[in-house]
Protein backbone atom coordinates (compact mmCIF):
# COMPACT_ATOMS: atom_id res chain seq x y z
CA UNK A 1 0.00 0.00 0.00
CA UNK A 2 1.30 3.11 -1.09
CA UNK A 3 2.11 5.94 1.74
CA UNK A 4 2.27 9.56 1.13
CA UNK A 5 3.69 12.27 4.24
CA UNK A 6 2.28 15.20 3.39
CA UNK A 7 4.82 17.66 5.74
CA UNK A 8 4.14 21.02 7.26
CA UNK A 9 1.13 22.43 5.54
CA UNK A 10 -0.94 25.32 6.57
CA UNK A 11 -3.71 22.90 6.86
CA UNK A 12 -7.88 23.85 6.70
CA UNK A 13 -9.44 20.35 7.43
CA UNK A 14 -12.99 21.88 8.40
CA UNK A 15 -13.40 19.01 10.94
CA UNK A 16 -15.03 21.71 13.57
CA UNK A 17 -12.81 25.29 13.87
CA UNK A 18 -10.01 23.67 15.43
CA UNK A 19 -7.29 22.50 13.00
CA UNK A 20 -7.74 25.58 10.52
CA UNK A 21 -4.78 26.95 9.76
CA UNK A 22 -2.48 24.84 11.93
CA UNK A 23 0.81 23.74 10.49
CA UNK A 24 0.12 19.88 10.06
CA UNK A 25 1.62 16.47 8.83
CA UNK A 26 -1.12 14.48 6.75
CA UNK A 27 -0.19 10.16 6.55
CA UNK A 28 -2.29 9.01 3.70
CA UNK A 29 -1.83 5.00 3.41
CA UNK A 30 -3.48 4.12 -0.14
CA UNK A 31 -6.56 6.26 -0.54
CA UNK A 32 -7.55 6.63 3.04
CA UNK A 33 -6.24 9.58 5.64
CA UNK A 34 -4.36 7.36 8.48
CA UNK A 35 -3.18 10.36 11.23
CA UNK A 36 -3.40 14.25 11.29
CA UNK A 37 -0.94 15.79 13.51
CA UNK A 38 2.27 17.47 14.03
CA UNK A 39 5.66 16.05 13.41
CA UNK A 40 4.35 12.69 12.29
CA UNK A 41 7.18 9.49 11.50
CA UNK A 42 6.46 7.61 8.70
CA UNK A 43 8.89 4.98 6.72
CA UNK A 44 8.39 4.22 3.24
CA UNK A 45 6.40 7.05 2.72
CA UNK A 46 6.72 9.36 -0.05
CA UNK A 47 7.35 13.30 1.63
CA UNK A 48 5.40 16.42 -0.01
CA UNK A 49 6.79 18.92 1.31
CA UNK A 50 3.40 21.19 1.78
CA UNK A 51 5.35 24.24 3.85
CA UNK A 52 4.48 26.98 0.38
CA UNK A 53 0.86 25.42 0.67
CA UNK A 54 -2.58 25.60 2.11
CA UNK A 55 -4.22 21.95 2.09
CA UNK A 56 -7.62 21.65 2.62
CA UNK A 57 -10.68 19.85 0.99
CA UNK A 58 -10.93 19.28 -2.57
CA UNK A 59 -14.49 21.32 -3.90
CA UNK A 60 -17.82 19.27 -4.47
CA UNK A 61 -19.35 21.27 -7.51
CA UNK A 62 -23.25 19.87 -6.92
CA UNK A 63 -25.27 20.65 -10.28
CA UNK A 64 -23.04 21.49 -13.82
CA UNK A 65 -24.62 21.02 -17.45
CA UNK A 66 -20.82 19.36 -17.96
CA UNK A 67 -21.90 18.28 -21.83
CA UNK A 68 -22.11 22.33 -22.86
CA UNK A 69 -18.42 22.85 -22.58
CA UNK A 70 -17.42 23.60 -25.92
CA UNK A 71 -20.00 26.16 -26.17
CA UNK A 72 -18.13 28.36 -23.46
CA UNK A 73 -19.03 32.08 -23.35
CA UNK A 74 -21.88 31.34 -25.85
CA UNK A 75 -24.74 32.57 -23.03
CA UNK A 76 -22.41 35.18 -21.14
CA UNK A 77 -24.94 38.50 -22.62
CA UNK A 78 -28.25 35.93 -22.60
CA UNK A 79 -31.15 35.67 -20.39
CA UNK A 80 -32.21 32.51 -19.06
CA UNK A 81 -34.72 32.09 -22.03
CA UNK A 82 -32.13 32.80 -24.29
CA UNK A 83 -29.93 30.43 -23.15
CA UNK A 84 -32.75 27.87 -23.01
CA UNK A 85 -33.42 28.81 -26.77
CA UNK A 86 -29.78 28.47 -27.76
CA UNK A 87 -27.94 26.05 -25.73
CA UNK A 88 -31.15 23.40 -25.89
CA UNK A 89 -33.33 24.60 -28.97
CA UNK A 90 -30.85 24.96 -31.38
CA UNK A 91 -27.39 23.06 -30.39
CA UNK A 92 -28.70 20.48 -28.21
CA UNK A 93 -30.35 18.03 -30.39
CA UNK A 94 -27.16 18.70 -32.92
CA UNK A 95 -25.07 16.58 -30.18
CA UNK A 96 -23.82 13.10 -31.44
CA UNK A 97 -22.15 10.97 -28.60
CA UNK A 98 -18.96 11.76 -29.70
CA UNK A 99 -19.61 15.65 -29.19
CA UNK A 100 -21.16 14.89 -25.53
CA UNK A 101 -17.84 12.83 -24.76
CA UNK A 102 -16.17 15.13 -24.98
CA UNK A 103 -18.00 17.79 -23.56
CA UNK A 104 -18.42 15.92 -20.40
CA UNK A 105 -14.20 14.98 -20.67
CA UNK A 106 -13.28 18.48 -21.22
CA UNK A 107 -15.53 19.82 -18.52
CA UNK A 108 -14.82 17.28 -16.20
CA UNK A 109 -11.05 18.21 -16.33
CA UNK A 110 -11.43 21.77 -16.33
CA UNK A 111 -13.35 21.61 -12.55
CA UNK A 112 -10.29 19.02 -11.84
CA UNK A 113 -7.74 21.41 -12.85
CA UNK A 114 -9.25 24.31 -10.95
CA UNK A 115 -9.57 22.27 -7.21
CA UNK A 116 -12.94 20.63 -7.91
CA UNK A 117 -12.18 16.77 -6.74
CA UNK A 118 -16.07 16.07 -6.95
CA UNK A 119 -18.73 17.41 -9.00
CA UNK A 120 -22.44 16.27 -10.36
CA UNK A 121 -22.96 16.56 -13.70
CA UNK A 122 -26.58 17.38 -14.10
CA UNK A 123 -26.35 15.34 -17.83
CA UNK A 124 -29.53 17.04 -19.59
CA UNK A 125 -28.27 16.53 -22.85
CA UNK A 126 -28.78 13.10 -23.35
CA UNK A 127 -31.41 12.02 -26.18
CA UNK A 128 -30.54 8.44 -26.48
CA UNK A 129 -28.85 5.30 -24.75
CA UNK A 130 -25.59 5.94 -26.70
CA UNK A 131 -25.51 8.97 -25.67
CA UNK A 132 -25.91 8.35 -22.20
CA UNK A 133 -23.07 6.13 -22.43
CA UNK A 134 -20.96 8.39 -24.18
CA UNK A 135 -21.49 11.05 -21.21
CA UNK A 136 -21.00 8.57 -18.67
CA UNK A 137 -17.59 7.42 -20.28
CA UNK A 138 -16.58 11.08 -20.10
CA UNK A 139 -16.70 11.48 -16.87
CA UNK A 140 -15.35 7.98 -16.31
CA UNK A 141 -12.04 8.92 -18.50
CA UNK A 142 -11.68 12.05 -16.74
CA UNK A 143 -9.24 11.45 -13.12
CA UNK A 144 -11.54 12.51 -10.98
CA UNK A 145 -14.61 11.74 -8.68
CA UNK A 146 -18.35 12.27 -10.38
CA UNK A 147 -21.91 11.92 -9.81
CA UNK A 148 -23.21 11.27 -13.61
CA UNK A 149 -26.58 13.11 -12.98
CA UNK A 150 -28.67 11.33 -15.70
CA UNK A 151 -31.18 13.20 -17.46
CA UNK A 152 -32.70 12.01 -20.61
CA UNK A 153 -35.43 13.38 -22.64
CA UNK A 154 -35.13 16.78 -20.77
CA UNK A 155 -37.50 19.51 -22.59
CA UNK A 156 -39.83 22.50 -22.31
CA UNK A 157 -41.41 20.12 -21.22
CA UNK A 158 -41.05 16.66 -22.01
CA UNK A 159 -42.76 12.99 -20.87
CA UNK A 160 -41.06 10.46 -22.54
CA UNK A 161 -40.12 7.37 -20.13
CA UNK A 162 -36.38 6.46 -19.20
CA UNK A 163 -37.01 3.49 -17.07
CA UNK A 164 -35.59 1.18 -19.47
CA UNK A 165 -32.65 3.22 -20.20
CA UNK A 166 -31.78 4.52 -16.43
CA UNK A 167 -32.56 0.81 -15.40
CA UNK A 168 -29.53 -0.17 -18.04
CA UNK A 169 -27.04 2.24 -16.66
CA UNK A 170 -28.07 0.85 -12.98
CA UNK A 171 -27.86 -3.08 -13.71
CA UNK A 172 -24.73 -2.80 -15.42
CA UNK A 173 -21.78 0.40 -15.83
CA UNK A 174 -23.33 1.53 -12.04
CA UNK A 175 -24.05 -1.54 -10.79
CA UNK A 176 -22.03 -0.72 -7.62
CA UNK A 177 -21.46 2.71 -5.68
CA UNK A 178 -18.11 2.16 -4.84
CA UNK A 179 -16.49 3.37 -7.69
CA UNK A 180 -15.26 7.15 -8.61
CA UNK A 181 -17.98 7.65 -10.82
CA UNK A 182 -21.42 6.60 -9.50
CA UNK A 183 -25.11 7.14 -10.57
CA UNK A 184 -27.75 9.33 -9.44
CA UNK A 185 -31.00 10.79 -11.95
CA UNK A 186 -31.45 14.21 -12.75
CA UNK A 187 -34.77 14.28 -12.36
CA UNK A 188 -37.02 17.02 -14.94
CA UNK A 189 -39.64 17.37 -11.89
CA UNK A 190 -42.52 19.44 -12.19
CA UNK A 191 -40.81 22.53 -13.90
CA UNK A 192 -40.22 20.37 -16.94
CA UNK A 193 -42.70 17.67 -17.10
CA UNK A 194 -45.95 16.69 -15.86
CA UNK A 195 -46.90 15.25 -11.93
CA UNK A 196 -47.70 11.91 -13.69
CA UNK A 197 -44.27 11.61 -14.80
CA UNK A 198 -42.41 12.93 -12.03
CA UNK A 199 -43.79 10.60 -9.66
CA UNK A 200 -43.08 7.78 -12.05
CA UNK A 201 -39.19 9.21 -11.95
CA UNK A 202 -38.97 9.23 -8.80
CA UNK A 203 -40.38 5.63 -7.70
CA UNK A 204 -37.81 4.69 -10.25
CA UNK A 205 -35.21 6.02 -8.76
CA UNK A 206 -35.95 4.91 -5.54
CA UNK A 207 -36.09 1.11 -6.28
CA UNK A 208 -32.81 1.30 -8.15
CA UNK A 209 -31.67 3.05 -4.84
CA UNK A 210 -30.83 6.44 -6.65
CA UNK A 211 -30.66 9.93 -5.05
CA UNK A 212 -32.35 12.76 -6.95
CA UNK A 213 -31.55 16.01 -7.75
CA UNK A 214 -33.97 18.54 -9.45
CA UNK A 215 -34.47 21.78 -10.61
CA UNK A 216 -37.13 23.86 -8.70
CA UNK A 217 -37.44 27.38 -8.43
CA UNK A 218 -35.75 29.02 -11.74
CA UNK A 219 -36.88 32.17 -12.23
CA UNK A 220 -40.89 32.52 -13.47
CA UNK A 221 -40.31 28.36 -14.47
CA UNK A 222 -40.38 27.80 -10.27
CA UNK A 223 -43.81 29.78 -9.40
CA UNK A 224 -46.09 26.60 -10.30
CA UNK A 225 -44.56 25.58 -6.50
CA UNK A 226 -42.44 22.37 -7.68
CA UNK A 227 -41.60 21.95 -4.57
CA UNK A 228 -44.47 21.90 -2.93
CA UNK A 229 -46.59 19.73 -5.53
CA UNK A 230 -43.52 17.02 -4.93
CA UNK A 231 -44.10 16.96 -1.47
CA UNK A 232 -47.94 16.36 -1.70
CA UNK A 233 -47.50 13.08 -3.56
CA UNK A 234 -44.66 12.00 -1.12
CA UNK A 235 -41.77 12.82 -3.14
CA UNK A 236 -39.18 14.67 -1.28
CA UNK A 237 -36.75 13.27 1.23
CA UNK A 238 -32.98 12.61 2.65
CA UNK A 239 -32.13 11.65 -1.08
CA UNK A 240 -33.53 14.87 -2.89
CA UNK A 241 -31.45 17.64 -3.55
CA UNK A 242 -33.11 20.58 -5.41
CA UNK A 243 -31.15 23.23 -7.37
CA UNK A 244 -31.80 26.84 -7.21
CA UNK A 245 -35.04 27.63 -5.46
CA UNK A 246 -34.97 31.02 -6.18
CA UNK A 247 -38.44 31.73 -6.50
CA UNK A 248 -40.19 28.98 -4.46
CA UNK A 249 -42.13 29.88 -1.47
CA UNK A 250 -40.99 29.90 1.84
CA UNK A 251 -43.33 27.15 2.92
CA UNK A 252 -41.49 25.59 0.33
CA UNK A 253 -37.77 25.54 1.77
CA UNK A 254 -40.15 24.64 4.88
CA UNK A 255 -41.11 21.10 3.13
CA UNK A 256 -37.44 20.60 2.24
CA UNK A 257 -36.51 20.89 5.74
CA UNK A 258 -38.61 18.76 7.31
CA UNK A 259 -38.11 16.15 4.73
CA UNK A 260 -34.16 16.62 5.14
CA UNK A 261 -33.48 17.23 1.44
CA UNK A 262 -30.37 19.15 0.40
CA UNK A 263 -30.12 22.22 -1.33
CA UNK A 264 -27.44 23.54 -4.48
CA UNK A 265 -26.91 27.19 -5.00
CA UNK A 266 -25.39 28.23 -8.52
CA UNK A 267 -25.35 32.08 -7.39
CA UNK A 268 -23.31 33.38 -10.25
CA UNK A 269 -25.53 32.40 -12.85
CA UNK A 270 -28.71 32.80 -11.16
CA UNK A 271 -27.99 36.34 -10.54
CA UNK A 272 -26.70 36.87 -13.98
CA UNK A 273 -29.45 35.48 -16.02
CA UNK A 274 -32.78 36.44 -14.12
CA UNK A 275 -33.43 33.56 -11.74
CA UNK A 276 -33.58 35.35 -9.14
CA UNK A 277 -31.84 36.35 -5.99
CA UNK A 278 -29.58 33.37 -5.04
CA UNK A 279 -31.69 31.68 -1.77
CA UNK A 280 -29.07 31.33 0.61
CA UNK A 281 -30.27 33.73 3.11
CA UNK A 282 -34.00 32.03 3.17
CA UNK A 283 -32.55 28.57 3.35
CA UNK A 284 -30.29 29.37 6.04
CA UNK A 285 -32.74 31.07 8.03
CA UNK A 286 -34.74 27.98 7.31
CA UNK A 287 -32.25 25.59 8.90
CA UNK A 288 -30.87 24.32 5.64
CA UNK A 289 -26.79 24.55 4.78
CA UNK A 290 -26.59 24.95 0.71
CA UNK A 291 -24.07 23.25 -1.34
CA UNK A 292 -22.59 25.76 -4.14
CA UNK A 293 -22.47 24.91 -8.11
CA UNK A 294 -21.79 26.16 -11.11
CA UNK A 295 -24.62 25.27 -13.08
CA UNK A 296 -23.05 26.12 -17.21
CA UNK A 297 -19.93 27.59 -18.71
CA UNK A 298 -21.93 28.50 -21.40
CA UNK A 299 -22.83 31.75 -19.16
CA UNK A 300 -20.40 32.15 -16.17
CA UNK A 301 -16.84 30.70 -14.72
CA UNK A 302 -16.60 27.10 -14.30
CA UNK A 303 -14.38 27.29 -10.81
CA UNK A 304 -15.77 27.40 -7.05
CA UNK A 305 -13.33 30.24 -6.27
CA UNK A 306 -15.57 32.58 -7.70
CA UNK A 307 -18.43 31.09 -6.82
CA UNK A 308 -17.90 30.78 -3.61
CA UNK A 309 -17.06 34.81 -3.56
CA UNK A 310 -20.41 35.56 -5.75
CA UNK A 311 -22.22 33.54 -3.36
CA UNK A 312 -20.72 35.57 -0.14
CA UNK A 313 -21.14 39.15 -1.47
CA UNK A 314 -24.51 38.58 -3.04
CA UNK A 315 -25.77 37.48 0.41
CA UNK A 316 -24.26 40.23 2.31
CA UNK A 317 -26.13 42.72 0.40
CA UNK A 318 -29.05 41.49 1.07
CA UNK A 319 -28.21 41.18 4.28
CA UNK A 320 -27.24 45.13 4.45
CA UNK A 321 -30.15 46.32 2.48
CA UNK A 322 -32.77 46.17 5.34
CA UNK A 323 -30.01 47.57 7.82
CA UNK A 324 -30.38 50.93 8.42
CA UNK A 325 -26.67 51.33 10.05
CA UNK A 326 -25.54 48.47 8.20
CA UNK A 327 -21.86 50.25 7.98
CA UNK A 328 -21.35 50.42 11.94
CA UNK A 329 -22.60 46.30 12.20
CA UNK A 330 -20.49 44.02 14.14
CA UNK A 331 -19.49 40.95 12.23
CA UNK A 332 -21.64 39.89 8.77
CA UNK A 333 -24.38 37.37 8.97
CA UNK A 334 -22.80 34.83 6.64
CA UNK A 335 -19.26 34.22 7.19
CA UNK A 336 -16.13 33.21 5.41
CA UNK A 337 -15.96 29.49 6.97
CA UNK A 338 -19.86 29.26 5.91
CA UNK A 339 -19.00 29.67 2.34
CA UNK A 340 -16.05 27.11 2.22
CA UNK A 341 -18.08 24.49 3.99
CA UNK A 342 -20.43 24.80 1.48
CA UNK A 343 -17.87 24.28 -1.68
CA UNK A 344 -16.96 20.98 0.54
CA UNK A 345 -18.94 19.08 2.99
CA UNK A 346 -22.22 20.68 2.34
CA UNK A 347 -21.56 19.64 -1.20
CA UNK A 348 -20.15 15.94 0.14
CA UNK A 349 -23.43 15.82 2.03
CA UNK A 350 -25.84 16.67 -0.94
CA UNK A 351 -23.77 14.15 -2.57
CA UNK A 352 -24.75 11.63 0.16
CA UNK A 353 -20.50 11.40 0.48
CA UNK A 354 -19.89 13.16 3.70
CA UNK A 355 -18.67 9.41 4.73
CA UNK A 356 -15.72 9.59 2.28
CA UNK A 357 -15.18 13.32 1.06
CA UNK A 358 -15.46 17.07 2.62
CA UNK A 359 -13.39 17.60 5.31
CA UNK A 360 -9.51 16.13 6.29
CA UNK A 361 -10.78 13.60 8.79
CA UNK A 362 -8.53 10.44 9.79
CA UNK A 363 -10.64 7.54 7.89
CA UNK A 364 -11.65 9.49 5.21
CA UNK A 365 -10.63 9.36 1.57
CA UNK A 366 -7.07 11.96 1.01
CA UNK A 367 -9.78 14.10 -1.90
CA UNK A 368 -7.24 17.22 -1.15
CA UNK A 369 -5.93 20.55 -2.92
CA UNK A 370 -2.86 22.21 -2.13
CA UNK A 371 -3.13 26.18 -3.10
CA UNK A 372 0.29 28.40 -3.11
CA UNK A 373 0.02 30.89 -0.40
CA UNK A 374 3.36 32.86 -1.68
CA UNK A 375 1.74 33.85 -4.59
CA UNK A 376 1.41 37.60 -4.51
CA UNK A 377 -2.02 37.45 -5.22
CA UNK A 378 -2.91 36.04 -1.60
CA UNK A 379 0.51 36.82 0.44
CA UNK A 380 0.54 37.05 3.80
CA UNK A 381 -2.25 34.87 4.17
CA UNK A 382 -3.48 36.04 7.72
CA UNK A 383 -6.75 34.50 7.79
CA UNK A 384 -6.68 31.05 5.84
CA UNK A 385 -10.78 30.47 5.50
CA UNK A 386 -10.92 34.34 4.16
CA UNK A 387 -8.21 34.06 1.47
CA UNK A 388 -9.62 30.71 0.36
CA UNK A 389 -13.21 32.43 0.07
CA UNK A 390 -12.21 35.96 -1.01
CA UNK A 391 -8.76 36.12 -2.60
CA UNK A 392 -8.32 32.59 -3.88
CA UNK A 393 -8.52 31.84 -7.55
CA UNK A 394 -7.63 28.75 -9.89
CA UNK A 395 -4.37 29.95 -10.91
CA UNK A 396 -3.43 28.85 -6.76
CA UNK A 397 -3.90 25.46 -7.29
CA UNK A 398 -0.89 23.50 -7.66
CA UNK A 399 -1.83 19.66 -6.52
CA UNK A 400 -5.15 17.74 -6.38
CA UNK A 401 -5.28 14.52 -5.27
CA UNK A 402 -8.59 12.21 -5.50
CA UNK A 403 -8.55 9.03 -3.07
CA UNK A 404 -5.20 9.43 -2.58
CA UNK A 405 -3.47 9.89 -6.09
CA UNK A 406 -2.35 12.72 -7.20
CA UNK A 407 -3.96 14.08 -10.31
CA UNK A 408 -2.75 17.22 -11.03
CA UNK A 409 0.68 17.76 -9.73
CA UNK A 410 3.00 20.73 -10.00
CA UNK A 411 0.54 22.61 -11.98
CA UNK A 412 0.12 20.34 -14.64
CA UNK A 413 -2.49 18.02 -14.98
CA UNK A 414 -1.11 14.27 -15.17
CA UNK A 415 -1.84 11.53 -17.83
CA UNK A 416 -3.99 13.95 -19.61
CA UNK A 417 -3.17 14.61 -23.80
CA UNK A 418 -4.66 18.12 -23.11
CA UNK A 419 -3.16 18.94 -27.14
CA UNK A 420 -5.24 16.00 -28.33
CA UNK A 421 -8.11 16.67 -26.40
CA UNK A 422 -8.34 20.63 -27.40
CA UNK A 423 -7.74 19.62 -31.05
CA UNK A 424 -10.61 17.15 -30.76
CA UNK A 425 -12.90 18.99 -28.64
CA UNK A 426 -12.44 22.40 -31.95
CA UNK A 427 -13.50 19.63 -34.07
CA UNK A 428 -16.46 18.90 -32.38
CA UNK A 429 -17.39 22.95 -32.23
CA UNK A 430 -16.79 23.32 -35.23
CA UNK A 431 -19.31 20.37 -36.42
CA UNK A 432 -21.70 22.04 -34.35
CA UNK A 433 -22.24 24.58 -35.65
CA UNK A 434 -21.95 23.52 -38.96
CA UNK A 435 -24.87 21.95 -38.53
CA UNK A 436 -26.42 24.59 -36.63
CA UNK A 437 -26.31 26.76 -39.85
CA UNK A 438 -26.85 24.37 -42.15
CA UNK A 439 -30.43 23.28 -40.40
CA UNK A 440 -33.59 24.53 -42.58
CA UNK A 441 -34.83 27.54 -40.94
CA UNK A 442 -31.25 28.10 -38.85
CA UNK A 443 -30.86 31.48 -37.40
CA UNK A 444 -27.88 32.72 -40.00
CA UNK A 445 -26.35 34.54 -37.64
CA UNK A 446 -25.64 31.84 -35.60
CA UNK A 447 -22.07 32.13 -33.86
CA UNK A 448 -20.16 31.59 -30.40
CA UNK A 449 -18.49 35.27 -30.06
CA UNK A 450 -21.02 36.92 -28.85
CA UNK A 451 -22.51 38.46 -31.53
CA UNK A 452 -25.40 35.83 -31.59
CA UNK A 453 -28.72 37.29 -29.52
CA UNK A 454 -31.63 34.37 -30.47
CA UNK A 455 -35.26 35.41 -29.99
CA UNK A 456 -36.93 33.33 -26.99
CA UNK A 457 -40.45 32.58 -28.66
CA UNK A 458 -41.19 29.72 -26.97
CA UNK A 459 -38.90 29.35 -24.74
CA UNK A 460 -39.72 32.28 -22.55
CA UNK A 461 -40.91 31.67 -19.07
CA UNK A 462 -44.37 32.56 -19.80
CA UNK A 463 -44.83 30.47 -22.30
CA UNK A 464 -43.11 27.51 -20.15
CA UNK A 465 -45.00 27.73 -17.62
CA UNK A 466 -48.40 28.13 -19.21
CA UNK A 467 -47.69 25.38 -21.74
CA UNK A 468 -49.95 21.92 -20.94
CA UNK A 469 -47.39 19.65 -18.83
CA UNK A 470 -49.35 16.90 -20.55
CA UNK A 471 -49.34 17.01 -23.84
CA UNK A 472 -47.08 14.33 -25.31
CA UNK A 473 -45.98 16.25 -28.41
CA UNK A 474 -44.86 19.16 -26.53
Amino acid sequence: MKRTLVRNGLVVTLDGPSGDGQRLDILIEGKTIAAIGKDIAATDAEIVDASSHLVMPGFVDTHRHTWQTMLRGLASDWSLAQYAKGAHGTFKHLYGPADIYLGNLLGRIEALHSGITTMLDWSHGISSPEHADAAAQGLIDAPGRSVFGYSAHFGFPNNAPIDEDLTRLRKGLFASNDGLVTLALGLRGPQYTSMERTEADVRLARALDLDVTVHGGSAGWGKNRPVGRMFERGLLDERTTVVHGNTIADDEIGMMRDCGCSASVSPYVEIQMGFGWPATGRLLKAGIRPSLSIDTCTAVCGDMFRTMNTALIAQRGLDNEGIENAPDRVGMDLGCRDVVEFATIEGARACRLDHKIGTLEVGKEADMIFLDIEDPTVFPVNNPLAMVAVSAHPGLVDHVMVAGCFVKRDGKLLGIDLADLRRKGLDSQARLVERALAEAGADPDISLDGRWHPQTGDYSAAAVTNRNPHDKNA
